[in-house]
């Protein structure tokens, strides 16, 4: 596949579900590309921003594109890990138990404010997510093969809430943050919701506007169609040497030194080049360019670095380290 090669209809139906996202979800383009990015790459998402700015929205209309189960999973303090797995049910009439499946065995799963579930919930989803399983006593059961945990995070409120663990936020592929959509946006969303909410008042049927462009075949050929793209050794190796490089950054620049106490792991070298290439492959083209890493890597990397203490009181963020690296690290 080519810039002047005609698009799969992997493709085609992946830019037809990017065209029904925008139109649904206004002034979040980026959230709205991420999430194709995700289900690309086949990688989780966390997605963080203050409440009213579309995030559960987005996720709900990307299920409603994917012809897959789908299950919204509202996370509270007394949440409890059954709830989410499923557990044995006794059968008196056979005498024995049967495991009823929980939400998690749907293939998108909704985990809206993920942090405010306790430690034993986040161990069972924590499972589910590197695993593709469950455990129930002393049985496993195993996830669909399309199975994709997307999560919602809200920055502001604290109270009630649980710090996810650093092991569980390294199994998210991307963190994206979401911002307030631009002045001229938000009237056109004044606008879209007046339209929905006099369409619910009358009855009309949207079902046609609203019907699934993916399945899992189409979902499992795009994903060949993406690692088959062209990464050359030099991209190859700048990828590496950037995440390399939150890990050393004195090696680029002696002024870095000291900002993080970890940097991100291998796995965040996978997910970058995974996510550069499924950005490469929705442009439309067949080969991955350093600005597909570059425009990938604060998604990929911001989760995965834990600024020092010092560089976090003097106000820098691992966006701002990240940005650091680009402008140090040579670009092939």
């Amino acid at each position: 596949m080519s810039d002047t090669d005609a698009a799969t209809p992997a493709r085609e139906a992946f830019l037809a579900a990017s065209e029904r996202l925008n139109g649904q979800v206004l002034g979040q383009d980026h959230l709205n590309d991420r999430l194709l990015v995700a289900l690309l790459c086949d990688g989780h998402l966390l997605v963080e921003g203050a409440p009213g700015l579309a995030k559960t929205r987005a996720i709900k209309s990307l299920a409603a594109l994917v012809d897959a189960g789908f299950h919204r999973i509202q996370f509270t303090p007394d949440l409890l890990p059954t709830d989410l797995t499923g557990t044995d049910i006794y059968q008196p009439e056979a005498g024995g138990f049967r495991f009823q499946q929980g939400p998690l065995f749907h293939n998108i799963v909704l985990a809206d404010e993920i942090n405010r579930a306790p430690a034993k919930v986040q161990s069972a989803l924590l499972e589910a997510m590197a695993e593709r399983q469950i455990t129930v006593g002393r049985m496993s059961h195993a996830l669909p093969p399309l199975f994709l945990v997307m999560a919602t995070q809200n920055p502001i409120e604290q109270e009630g809430t649980y710090p996810l663990p650093e092991a569980q936020l390294d199994r998210f592929l991307l963190h994206v943050n979401v911002d307030y959509p631009p002045e001229d946006v938000e009237r056109k969303v004044l606008g879209l919701a007046r339209a929905e909410a006099a369409d619910a008042l009358v009855g009309v049927s949207v079902a046609r506007e609203h019907a699934p462009v993916l399945n899992e075949t189409l979902v499992t050929r795009a994903r060949q169609e993406v690692l088959e793209l062209h990464l050359s050794d030099a991209v190859e190796e700048y990828i590496v040497q950037l995440v390399f490089a939150t890990r050393h950054p004195g090696r680029y620049d002696a002024t870095l030194e000291g900002l993080v106490d970890y940097g991100a792991s291998p796995r965040g070298t996978i997910g970058l080049e995974r996510c550069a290439r499924a950005r490469a492959w929705l442009a439309g083209r067949d080969f991955v360019s350093p600005d597909d890493v570059q425009a990938m890597a604060h998604d990929v990397l911001r989760h995965r670095l834990i600024v020092s203490f010092s560089a976090e009181a003097a106000g820098t963020t691992s966006d701002d380290f990240i940005d650091a690296l680009i402008q140090r690290v040579p670009v092939p």
